[in-house]
């Protein structure tokens, strides 16, 4: 028999759809979409980044990003600038404007962690992240 409670895929979605889904909503004041945060977020914690590494820090599909990009471009939250190694790459980089504004999402992104979280013990908060990411290793793995 098939338990659909105790898949994992299911319960994975179910609960990153949901995460997903209120968090959207608490972005909205800053004029920020879910997948631009994930954009600001992979900026502000690794660096400028080629689109190719961007895309697979965000998980976000190349054709997408290159839209989203577009469009925070526009927006001034980020320049994209030659990669003087290979021309035909472009650089994405925070503006200053850009960095402001991650700046002023991140206690509400760290608030919502805690919410998430509620009351999971620390040792096993570590071992659920740590979990996760092996989970997305299996996944580019395979």
């Amino acid at each position: 028999m098939f338990d659909l409670s105790a898949f994992l895929p299911y319960l994975v979605n179910r609960a990153g759809a949901r995460m997903a889904q209120e968090f959207t909503r608490a972005l909205k004041p800053f004029g920020v979409s879910l997948q631009e945060w994930r954009v600001l977020a992979a900026l502000i914690a690794h660096g400028e980044q080629r689109m190719s590494q961007l895309a697979a820090l965000t998980s976000i599909e190349r054709t997408t990003l290159s839209r989203i990009i577009g469009r925070m471009v526009s927006s001034g939250l980020v320049r994209q600038v030659e990669n003087r190694d290979d021309f035909r790459e472009v650089i994405v980089v925070l503006s200053a404007r850009g960095r402001r504004k991650t700046q002023s999402i991140l206690p509400l992104a760290h608030e919502y962690e805690r919410k998430v979280l509620g009351n999971v013990p620390p040792e096993q908060e570590k071992a659920l992240k740590q979990l996760l990411v092996r989970v997305y290793q299996n996944l580019n793995s395979a």
